[in-house]
């Protein structure tokens, strides 16, 4: 049923809308959900009549309310805990039909069962690679707001962000390795734009010039 369901014209609605969302969520401190009135009131309540200067960390400039209740209790966790439960799903579905014994008529079943586990576990190697990367970020967010009192070191905190932009890198890389398709892809982009190499496998042909 995936090539009934998942057609070009809904495949480019979703990710249009997930792109439309990421914005949305994403530059809603640039809306006003942010530390700028907060900051202007202390330097008032202190008396100070220099000038309003930002320190721009980001602990400093981010609301924790919206990193802890509106990112992460909204936009994370939840959707992780989905993904979690639909890939249990998904391998339990395909462990009952690996089990089951192959029938002569049918067309190789365990070979087609096998391809999807190794498939599925690619994507749920993606999806434990994007919870390692961002559940420490969410964590020290939510010490910082339940807990003003505690510190956390700033070095902890940089290494969390730094983990959040290094997952964008890691999806491909683990495409590149698990799957065969998006090797293949990968190495002849790479011997054609890095390196200036044509791909062997593709057949060129000439015409000579006609009368």
């Amino acid at each position: 049923r995936y090539k009934s369901v998942v057609t070009p014209r809904r495949a480019a609605v979703a990710i249009a809308c997930c792109w439309i969302v990421s914005l949305l969520v994403g530059l809603t401190p640039m809306f006003g959900w942010n530390n700028l009135n907060k900051m202007r009131r202390t330097q008032e309540l202190n008396g100070s009549h220099t000038e309003f200067v930002i320190k721009c960390q980001f602990e400093t400039v981010i609301s924790m309310e919206y990193m802890v209740y509106f990112n992460f209790f909204v936009w994370v966790l939840p959707p992780l805990l989905l993904m979690l439960l639909i890939y249990l799903e998904v391998f339990n579905l395909i462990r009952k039909q690996l089990n089951k014994k192959v029938s002569s008529s049918s067309n190789d079943p365990q070979k087609y069962y096998g391809k999807e586990l190794k498939i599925a576990k690619s994507l749920a190697l993606v999806l434990f690679l994007f919870a390692l990367s961002w559940l420490p970020l969410h964590i020290l967010n939510c010490i910082t707001l339940f807990c003003p009192s505690c510190e956390t070191p700033h070095i902890l905190t940089y290494i969390a962000i730094f983990l959040t932009h290094g997952n964008s890198a890691m999806n491909p890389i683990v495409y590149a390795f698990r799957i065969k398709k998006f090797r293949t892809a990968f190495l002849q982009i790479w011997n054609q734009y890095f390196c200036c190499k044509t791909d062997k496998n593709v057949s060129t042909t000439t015409t000579e010039p006609g009368n």
